[in-house]
């Protein structure tokens, strides 16, 4: 991964996942660390990727960054909207790889689209499951997450 694409998706899945291993949430962390978050996103948010994958990489890091974020300077949505624009064209360019797992999850995770979410289980199920690598396991685990409660934020 590009190292500003790679570094903002790693903070931002840092911010994702921050005290779900059970570890203290510390406010001042928590905020300092969306605060970091959100303006390396809107830092990268203008600029594009040299290549396929690397367009690929940034795109996904803007979405996870924007999903982790609770700060929105009103625009929000239309810079989530423009990242998944600029998904599609990437998308179909995309060899079949873990790179495009993730990609295709985090888009699903936006609108939920059942082509999307089958699409990321057929390059899945080409993977040797009782070789998974850490972060095979780990896109595993969060589609699925995705695909059992497409209502995170509401009681169903």
């Amino acid at each position: 991964m590009d190292s500003n694409s790679s570094s903002l998706f790693s903070s931002a899945h840092h911010l994702l996942t921050y005290g779900l291993d059970g570890s203290p949430i510390y406010a001042d962390q928590f905020t300092r660390l969306n605060r970091d978050v959100y303006e390396r996103a809107m830092e990268l948010y203008s600029t594009r990727g040299n290549t396929v994958e690397e367009e690929a990489e940034l795109c996904l890091g803007l979405l996870v960054a924007f999903a982790a974020t609770i700060y929105d300077n009103g625009h929000k949505q239309q810079y989530i909207q423009h990242v998944l624009d600029r998904s599609w064209e990437v998308l179909p360019k995309l060899s079949p790889s873990l790179l495009k797992v993730r990609l295709l999850t985090y888009c699903y995770s936006e609108f939920y689209d059942e082509e999307l979410a089958k699409e990321a289980h057929e390059i899945i199920n080409t993977w040797n499951k009782k070789e998974l690598t850490l972060e095979q396991a780990e896109i595993v685990e969060e589609l699925k997450r995705f695909e059992e409660n497409q209502y995170l934020w509401e009681e169903v």
